[in-house]
């Protein structure tokens, strides 16, 4: 199926070069010399100073680099001062940590229950207990009708039945067209969302497309290109007439 226009205009053309591909297979493989790779064991990490425990089973933040770029632009762009933020699929917590420092209240949600253990410690060693709630469920499952000012997602880049717990952090069937069902029962009147996509993978442009559909607005908050790969935050607002309503 082609891509739409907007989604290669937002996130960048999914096609490398071949001495990017080489350059990134070659990283691939000192990662996993080096040990990397094996991110789902117990290790202590510093994200931009601050302290986080990543526990068995879930997404680091550092080792896949896009929880710590995103913790990074929520900090420098102070994304959800003084309002109501959900962090979806919250894994560590890490975009949760960062918002609450401004934030009013923080929703930490996560369909795995190792990560939502692993973001109340975190609310924890970083002294956000006070702000950050953590809950368990799949999507909006867990926020009933509350309606948020700023909502924040690194969602699974790629289509297909996840394995286990772990790999729901890297795929799903059907993430992108549920989450744009949902949105809008859980946005305020002016509320915006922050949404983390890669050229990497292929259920990245299907968010585009399926918000694009429901006619929510989009452009490129900030990007990061690595060497086999660009990452873009993306800024996601209302449909103009619903936001005038």
């Amino acid at each position: 199926m082609p891509v739409s226009e907007l989604a290669t205009r937002l996130l960048g053309s999914r096609e490398q070069g071949g001495l990017r591909r080489a350059i990134g297979s070659l990283l691939a493989l000192i990662n996993r010399a080096s040990g990397r790779h094996r991110y789902d064991h117990q290790r202590f990490e510093y994200v931009h100073g601050s302290p986080f425990m990543i526990l068995p089973s879930v997404f680091n933040p550092r080792v896949l680099r896009t929880g710590e770029f995103f913790a990074e632009v929520i900090a420098q762009h102070r994304l959800g001062e003084g309002g109501r933020v959900l962090d979806m699929g919250t894994g560590s917590g890490v975009c949760a940590v960062f918002a609450a420092r401004r934030a009013r209240h923080v929703v930490a949600v996560d369909i795995n229950s190792a990560a939502v253990k692993c973001a109340a410690l975190n609310a924890d060693l970083n002294q956000l207990t006070h702000r950050i709630e953590c809950r368990h469920g799949n999507l909006f499952e867990a926020v009933g009708d509350e309606k948020f000012d700023v909502v924040f997602f690194n969602p699974p880049f790629l289509q297909g039945a996840p394995e286990n717990d772990r790999d729901c952090a890297w795929r799903s069937l059907d993430v992108a067209s549920r989450f744009a069902a949902g949105l809008g029962e859980r946005l305020t009147a002016r509320g915006r969302v922050y949404l983390l996509l890669s050229t990497f993978g292929d259920a990245c442009t299907v968010f585009v497309e399926e918000l694009e559909r429901r006619g929510y607005r989009m452009s490129v908050l900030a990007v990061r290109r690595y060497i086999n790969e660009r990452v873009t935050i993306l800024e996601v607002c209302r449909p103009q007439a619903e936001q005038n309503s």
